[in-house]
């Protein structure tokens, strides 16, 4: 089982992250990857950049504790979660999720599980700078029922 939990400035290789995962293993039969991206307007309205902070040491391991969870749905061979920080432009990738399993619906699953807890508990603050200046952005209430529908009482419509 490999799991990487890592929060950092510079950008990533999603293809060398995800080959990590996959090296020399013969029980890998699916691989899911997510990025996600800096987009270049909010409504309409053009984006300059995104500032992402995190409290350093609390971000990662909440992370870890949602790894750990997803662990505990899912057979899963590996995962990765790297979310950077910092100044983002649009076209910059922000964030990537990849889990490995023997199976494409664990894999699907873990990283859709993953991410929807991303969005709305991992504790990072964003910032968003327009033409206007910058504000503070909350998470959205899609976000939060996205993640209800992985809690206990959602739990079983989910998986």
């Amino acid at each position: 089982m490999t799991d990487t939990v890592r929060i950092q400035r510079e950008p990533f290789d999603l293809a060398a992250e995800t080959a990590k995962l996959t090296h020399g293993r013969t029980d890998v039969g699916a691989v899911v990857t997510f990025t996600g991206i800096c987009r270049g307007d909010e409504h309409g309205e053009p984006i300059a950049a995104l500032t992402l902070e995190h409290y350093p040491g609390m971000a990662e391991a909440e992370i870890e504790r949602h790894v750990a969870e997803a662990r505990e749905r899912w057979p899963l061979a590996g995962v990765t979660v790297i979310h950077r920080h910092g100044r983002i432009v649009p076209g910059e990738d922000i964030m990537m999720v990849a889990t490995t399993s023997s199976h494409r619906q664990a894999a699907f699953a873990a990283a859709e599980f993953l991410m929807d807890y991303l969005k709305t508990r991992a504790p990072f603050w964003k910032q968003v700078e327009k033409a206007g200046g910058a504000t503070w952005v909350d998470a959205k209430a899609t976000d939060d029922a996205a993640a209800e529908r992985w809690s206990a009482r959602g739990r079983h419509a989910a998986e």
